[in-house]
């Protein structure tokens, strides 16, 4: 396996796309700039999609130019309208807006003439070999394919082929028409690729009309052709196809700006799947609630999750474009999302596994308003008000009776303050019949509130609350990442990379207490849980039942983990 550079920070942003561009409008090679993302309506878009969006779309906008939405809707066997409308959603929620929509399937009858143009050149031919002979017949990267012995059949007898392909009069996998190329190319895509197949299926789009489909090789360049795309910005691994894409313009007569295909290298994310056939296996194994369980890699999950869009442009604009292969680390893109977080998400008081607290000498009766910053980094947002009263709820991990030492919290030997509100001492406990404590019973100072005493002490702990009375229930998901191994993708096969799934990738706490104001939280609304992390409401979450997912910690605690 080619050896991966594991890029972590400091990275310098590139873009050498941009550098192309410049020199063919600086020739004079394209009179304007068009570009499109592509996709295959045959599963939802994730992360390394989410490069190509921007890339795609955000060269057109930087040229003044336009980017189509086209769906390569070739193989209408795995396609489906439910993931058209995923991948427009994806598309919008990004911040992106497409020219036009298209669909290969608009183009379907331009294909098939420039099949018929080849033919009548003597550039393709029916081949009645099966898949395996194809395939044997191809040869190494060291020894030239051998040819079909239907190579050089008569013009007309291929053309008669065709037509009774095309009329459904012969059965998948009998024939296929071959463009007539090279087999001793040292490029094994040049060797006679497939063009087209018979495959009798119902298309979303077209139906029953076709019972022969273009393989993407040809359907390609086409559809980028007949739409008048300057620029063809694709992933890596289409590099070694470059020399067919230009050989099918050129064989096609496409001689007016005919598109430039350029390569970059696809997003490679540490500790991720992104191949649809495993992400399906998760699925359909309920290793994961579905295509959009927020531990997913699709960006219908990183939504879900409350991983801002913004966040995830930056981080994409942050690695680069390059055309050198790279790992980059998780904990870049978790960075991203905490800084953009950081600096826009509204401060809240939410206690996730909570221990009661009564202050014994404040009133019983009285209930007053603590005001803290709405977001520190957003003075202009002012602040909110926090109910407090002498029943209150903190954190478990927020009180010991026998703590180590430097520990800051509550305890016996220690006072601590309460955020935004006064000073409280321990003063005694109940503790339940197996050992369990139940309720924490303590002392407040009436003059310290904001921190401030008139003897000038201060203490080293602040601690966060809810207050017991005014508070709502909640149901907290914490997620951590799906699995514990760097590329889980270099498992053979589909059944192993279950075993290094994360057991702790999801831990649900159901009896959360959240300050009253989060009772009209909305689904995607994002928070950051003052000490804890940064939330997003999900999108199951009701006004009845309050469900929220944990985005990212406030710091990265992953990689002590593993």
């Amino acid at each position: 396996m080619e050896e991966k550079e594991k890029v972590t920070e400091n990275i310098t942003p590139s873009n050498f796309i941009y550098d192309y561009i410049d020199e063919d409008l600086k020739e004079g090679v394209y009179s304007h700039i068009q570009t499109r993302f592509p996709p295959e309506p045959n599963g939802y878009l994730h992360i390394g999609h989410a490069k190509a969006i921007c890339i795609d779309f955000g060269t057109a906008e930087k040229y003044g130019g336009k980017c189509n939405l086209r769906f390569d809707d070739t193989n209408p066997t795995k396609e489906d309208v439910e993931y058209v409308d995923a991948i427009k959603e994806d598309i919008k929620w990004l911040g992106f807006n497409w020219d036009n929509i298209y669909f290969a399937s608009d183009y379907f009858d331009f294909i098939y003439e420039c099949a018929l143009k080849l033919i009548d050149k003597g550039l393709a031919y029916i081949d009645e070999s099966t898949y395996e002979e194809i395939r044997d017949a191809r040869g190494t990267l060291t020894e030239p394919g051998k040819e079909s012995p239907y190579r050089n059949r008569p013009i007309e007898e291929t053309r008669e082929l065709f037509r009774r392909m095309t009329a459904g009069e012969i059965d998948e996998g009998k024939m296929v028409l071959r463009a007539k190329i090279d087999m001793a190319s040292p490029n094994l895509n040049m060797r006679d690729p497939i063009i087209y197949r018979v495959l009798k299926a119902h298309h979303h789009r077209t139906g029953d009309k076709w019972k022969v489909y273009p393989m993407y090789d040809f359907a390609h360049p086409l559809s980028d052709a007949k739409e008048g795309v300057t620029h063809s910005l694709c992933s890596l691994e289409f590099e070694n196809h470059r020399p067919l894409y230009n050989w099918v313009l050129k064989a096609c007569d496409i001689t007016s700006e005919p598109p430039r295909q350029i390569e970059f290298a696809r997003m490679n994310l540490n500790y991720t799947l992104t191949s649809k056939r495993k992400c399906l296996k998760l699925v359909t194994d309920k290793l994961v609630s579905g295509w959009d369980d927020p531990r997913m890699a699709t960006i219908c999950g990183m939504r879900r999750r409350g991983y801002p869009a913004k966040a995830i442009r930056n981080f994409v604009e942050k690695i680069g474009v390059s055309k050198a292969n790279s790992v980059i680390d998780y904990a870049l893109l978790e960075s991203c999302v905490r800084d953009y977080l950081n600096e826009n998400a509204a401060r809240e008081m939410v206690v996730l596994r909570p221990l009661k607290i009564v202050i014994d000498n404040y009133p019983a009766d009285k209930q007053e308003f603590i005001e803290v910053d709405i977001n520190p980094n957003k003075p202009e947002l002012g602040k909110k008000k926090v109910s407090f009263s002498n029943e209150l709820y903190i954190e478990q991990d927020d009180f010991m009776l026998d703590p180590p030492g430097k520990y800051f919290r509550l305890c016996p030997a220690r006072e601590v303050r309460l955020k935004g509100a006064y000073y409280i001492k321990y003063a005694s406990a109940d503790i339940d019949h197996d050992g369990n404590i139940t309720c924490v019973h303590c002392t407040y100072d009436p003059e310290s509130r904001g921190g401030e005493t008139p003897d000038g002490r201060k203490v080293k702990g602040t601690i966060h609350f809810v207050d017991a009375k005014a508070s709502v229930h909640a149901e907290i998901r914490l997620y951590e990442r799906l699995f514990n191994v760097e590329n889980p993708s270099d498992e053979e096969g589909v059944s192993s990379f279950a075993d290094n799934l994360n057991p702790e990738s999801l831990t649900i706490l159901k009896g959360a207490k959240a300050d009253l104001s989060l009772k009209g939280a909305k689904p995607g609304d994002t928070f950051q849980f003052m000490r804890q992390g940064y939330f997003c409401t999900d999108i199951e979450s009701t006004k009845d039942k309050l469900i929220f997912n944990r985005t990212v910690p406030l710091k990265d605690s992953f990689s002590k983990k593993v």
